[in-house]
C-alpha cells in the first residue's frame, strides 16, 4: 500500500492511551508532527471526525516523559485480532515534548 503524506512518519516503540473509550495501553504505531497511529489487539469503541485525548508513554530509551496530544480520528481499520486507527494531530499542550520526541525518532 503506497501511502503519500506531507510529513514522514516515524515508527515508534512508544504506548498510547485513550482514557476515554479503553482502560489499557495500545502500541502508538507511528507519529509524525501532523498526525500518528495506534494499534491494539482489542477493539477500542472510537468515533471517525471525532476528537480524543491521546496520552504518549514515549520508550524509556528517549528520556522523553510522557505528554499529551488531542488528535482527530481520519480512518478506522479493524481485521483479525487487529484494531487500527488513524489520526491527525489538533493539539499539544506540552508541544516541547512532543517535538522533542518526533525530534529523537527522526535522529535515531
Amino acid at each position: 500500500m503506497m501511502e503519500k503524506r506531507k510529513q514522514i512518519r516515524y515508527s515508534t516503540q512508544a504506548r498510547a492511551r485513550v482514557p476515554e473509550v479503553f482502560e489499557g495501553d495500545v502500541l502508538l504505531k507511528d507519529i509524525s508532527v501532523t498526525g500518528c497511529g495506534i494499534e491494539s489487539t482489542m477493539f477500542m469503541d472510537i468515533n471517525l471526525n471525532h476528537r480524543y485525548k491521546i496520552e504518549v508513554l514515549p520508550e524509556e530509551a528517549s528520556k522523553i516523559g510522557p505528554f499529551e496530544l488531542m488528535a482527530e480520528v481520519l480512518w478506522i481499520r479493524t481485521g483479525g485480532y487487529s484494531f487500527e486507527a488513524g489520526l491527525t494531530i489538533v493539539e499539544s499542550p506540552k508541544g516541547k515534548q512532543f517535538q522533542r520526541y518526533v525530534d529523537y525518532l527522526s535522529w535515531r
